[in-house]
């Protein structure tokens, strides 16, 4: 379990550009508003908002793959889960290092429900405080990514709703730094992230943890 938090935190750090393309709009939309003091209250607010959402997500993911191994008789849907969340580390840790864009073809899955998100995010805009940019992060949450998908696939295999909580709150931290590139240090955080030797590592130790992970579970 530790090594899945772990994958889920460099997760979220290493895929900064992607979260960046994904969220980079309404974080830049928010940081014009008002003064210093109330636009660091407006991103603190949105990135809460949408790491509260990760980790409610997780949880149901973690929940439903619960059943699985609560019951006895249902021993091949568990290896099923866990053979698939290992598969999903691989292609994510492939992803970081950039050698496959897999994960970002399976977005189109959460579009019907963003679709019906989507209206209710409009009604917010333009946000004008921080409890406003909660309810706004609470939403953006939900918009498809395929990085998100692909870490809940995680939390549906780990056993309970605590446990895929953590995964996806974890993730959700692991953003910030590059969602919260607002001063120096932050920004020569983001350029380390993104220098490729940096990620190729990165990428290729999450690989090595789905690898690790789907040798065990394959094992008799």
């Amino acid at each position: 379990m530790n090594e899945t938090l772990l994958m889920a935190l460099l997760a979220g750090l290493m895929g900064g550009v992607h979260c960046v393309g994904m969220c980079g709009g309404i974080v830049a939309a928010t940081a014009l508003q008002g003064g210093a003091p109330q636009r660091t209250g407006i991103l603190l607010g949105y990135n809460l908002g949408r790491i509260a959402s990760y980790a409610l997500a997780g949880a149901l993911a973690g929940l439903i793959g619960s059943a699985a191994f609560l019951a006895d008789d249902l021993l091949p849907v568990q290896r099923i889960l866990y053979v698939l969340a290992q598969v999903m580390l691989i292609l994510v840790g492939l992803y970081l290092a950039g050698l496959n864009q897999s994960v970002t073809r399976i977005e189109h899955a959460g579009a019907r429900l963003w679709q019906r998100v989507q209206p209710w995010l409009g009604r917010l805009l333009p946000i004008r405080s921080p409890a406003q940019a909660v309810l706004a992060g609470a939403l953006w949450g939900w918009l498809p990514c395929g990085l998100v998908y692909s870490l809940l696939i995680t939390a549906l295999a780990s056993g309970s709703a605590g446990n895929g909580a953590l995964i996806m709150a974890l993730f959700g931290l692991g953003t910030l730094p590059n969602l919260l590139a607002m001063g120096w240090a932050a920004v020569r955080v983001r350029q380390l992230f993104n220098r490729p030797r940096v990620r190729l590592l990165a990428g290729m130790t999450v690989v090595l943890f789905g690898l690790s992970g789907l040798f065990h579970g394959l094992a008799p």
